[in-house]
């Protein structure tokens, strides 16, 4: 009898794997594009501006800023374990960390991630990255501004991955915590490498004030991981 996908893990197929395998090989060019950037960067810093100032979405449209493969195992396993079905992704870029929460959407017996994406261009990639992968029916990319396009998500969220503009971590958050369920969870990227500008994400995650408990992983370049006590 042939295996299902949760017998197999959706993640070891053929498709799903040769997907990964050349998003992670493409994004290694990352270094270079940020080597161009450098002059950028230098008169950024100079005026006092954090790198989420400096790198505008426009300015990043060609690059792909990835989870890692740790990262987006962490993502996984953490989708499998609290059975998620209603995912919620804010930053989707060309789709790899994406490709990492639709299979666990699979491998937990169906679903929906509901991803959003600002770029047009990284818009159309991603969707069409998911569809070469086997695993475009299992997700919804919506093109435009987080805070419009996640006004109208479904609920209740089973997990929230924050990985766009750093600035909009605490708005997107609000904007939805109301369908977030108890027990459920949120992931934010970046939190190491954009300490700063995340400064006011962590603080509000980790006060034990606003319905959650939460710590930093050391995983990549920092994750939040919290747990939403309803």
């Amino acid at each position: 009898m042939e295996n299902s996908p949760d017998e197999t893990g959706s993640l070891r197929t053929e498709e799903v794997r040769r997907v990964l395998d050349r998003l992670h090989d493409a994004a290694r060019w990352d270094l270079l594009r940020f080597v161009g950037l450098a002059p950028r960067l230098a008169i950024g810093f100079l005026k006092r501006k954090d790198r989420s100032e400096i790198l505008t979405p426009s300015v990043m449209r060609n690059a792909f800023i990835p989870v890692s493969r740790e990262s987006g195992m962490l993502l996984y396993l953490t989708a499998r374990a609290i059975r998620a079905t209603c995912i919620v992704e804010f930053g989707t870029s060309f789709g790899i960390s994406t490709l990492y929460l639709a299979a666990a959407v699979r491998d937990n017996g169906g679903g929906v991630v509901i991803g959003t994406e600002i770029e047009a261009s990284k818009h159309e990639r991603a969707v069409a990255n998911l569809r070469e992968a086997g695993l475009g029916d299992l997700v919804e990319v919506r093109l435009g501004d987080a805070l419009q396009t996640l006004k109208d998500v479904p609920d209740p969220i089973d997990l929230v991955f924050l990985d766009g503009w750093k600035g909009l971590y605490l708005p997107v958050l609000e904007l939805l915590k109301p369908k977030l369920r108890a027990g459920g969870i949120v992931l934010a990227d970046n939190i190491l490498d954009f300490k700063k500008a995340l400064r006011p994400y962590v603080e509000y995650m980790q006060s034990g004030q606003n319905g959650f408990e939460s710590t930093t992983l050391s995983v990549a370049g920092g994750v939040e991981y919290s747990y939403c006590r309803g």
